[in-house]
């Protein structure tokens, strides 16, 4: 056989690359990114199956809201892989002034929100009971009468924190969310590919995965979430709104911190299952990833990617997505 047909069939079979071989690829994806835990532990809030149980109802509980409408699911939702399909979502009071990201994955994250003005999933979830984009309660003591009602809510405490004289407390609702947010982690055929099985990704994701890397996508989204670890200005070279079209300016952690240097800053998000979590951006601008994509690198990269460079990435960023754990793939049957 004559090398050239060789080398094709090489090149069809994926045995050769002719960029480089599968080896090289793992090992330089591996200084970026690492394999999903089994889940994101808490030293202050350890994870217990009881907790995860309780935390689970309480994850789709409606009457966990002033009105007895609106529940993490609501925003967070099953079928739209713990995400939102609004740009921004009603909450039981007021309308989400950002848009509601998925809840996967997220307690791996350096912060919570997209202004980083939540420090952990536990804390989200209790701000949440009283936040009017949220839950809307008067008070956290009205949270906990619903559920001191409720006969099987108290059993279910009880078994969760049996240490606790009170065991239906804000803190614990949170606690048991916190928990079951703790235990969303969807491994995909990108953790197989680094642990070692150059055969999980196809050609054209490795070229992605690739074209991620040199053009400079993962100098922000790295890590285990591929995103998540810290915050960046959003328009480094262009303004994003000039792109993104938006209908408003969202000064992002200016309106946390206060400082002018915070303007148009925000947590990087996280790309694990962003190809099933549509819309993107913080205010839910832009319904396309192959868009999202290339204005990412006009106003972050200062680059005009092109067509092919834009596909072989979005293909890399649909091998994120991951399995849905068994128990988090349907709602639960609520207490009466």
């Amino acid at each position: 056989m004559r090398k050239s047909a060789l080398l094709a069939l090489l090149l069809v079979s994926g045995v050769y690359s002719k960029d480089g071989s599968d080896k090289d690829l793992l090992e330089k994806a591996r200084q970026f990114f690492s394999p999903l835990p089994k889940s994101f532990p808490s030293e202050e809030n350890p994870i217990t199956p009881e907790k995860v149980k309780l935390g689970r109802l309480l994850f789709f509980e409606r009457r966990l809201s002033v009105n007895d409408m609106i529940s993490c699911a609501t925003c967070h939702a099953v079928e739209y892989y713990y995400a939102s399909p609004a740009p921004k979502q009603m909450g039981a009071l007021k309308l989400q002034p950002r848009h509601a990201p998925t809840v996967l994955n997220s307690a791996g994250q350096f912060v919570q929100h997209w202004i980083g003005n939540r420090k952990d999933v536990e804390d989200q979830a209790l701000q949440s009971l009283t936040g009017p984009p949220a839950l809307g309660n008067p008070s956290r003591e009205s949270a906990e009468e619903k559920l001191k009602s409720i006969p099987a809510y108290v059993e279910l405490f009880k078994k969760a924190f049996p240490k606790d004289k009170e065991p239906i407390t804000a803190e614990n609702i949170a606690k048991a969310i916190g928990a079951f947010e703790r235990t969303l982690v969807t491994p995909s055929r990108f953790d197989e590919f680094l642990k070692g099985n150059t055969k999980a990704l196809t050609e054209e994701e490795k070229k992605g995965l690739k074209t991620f890397i040199e053009v400079g996508c993962v100098s922000c989204h790295n890590g285990t979430l591929v995103g998540g670890t810290m915050y960046q200005k959003f328009g480094i070279y262009e303004p994003y709104w000039k792109y993104t079209k938006s209908e408003s300016i969202d000064e992002g952690r200016y309106a946390v911190t206060k400082k002018e240097e915070d303007k148009y800053v925000f947590k990087v998000p996280p790309l694990r299952n962003v190809a099933m979590t549509p819309p993107y951006f913080p205010d839910g601008s832009v319904t396309s990833l192959e868009e999202a994509v290339w204005i990412m690198g006009k106003v972050q990269l200062g680059k005009d990617l092109s067509k092919q460079q834009v596909r072989y990435i979005v293909a890399f960023l649909k091998s994120l997505t991951g399995r849905l754990p068994e128990e988090a793939r349907k709602p639960p049957i609520l207490p009466p």
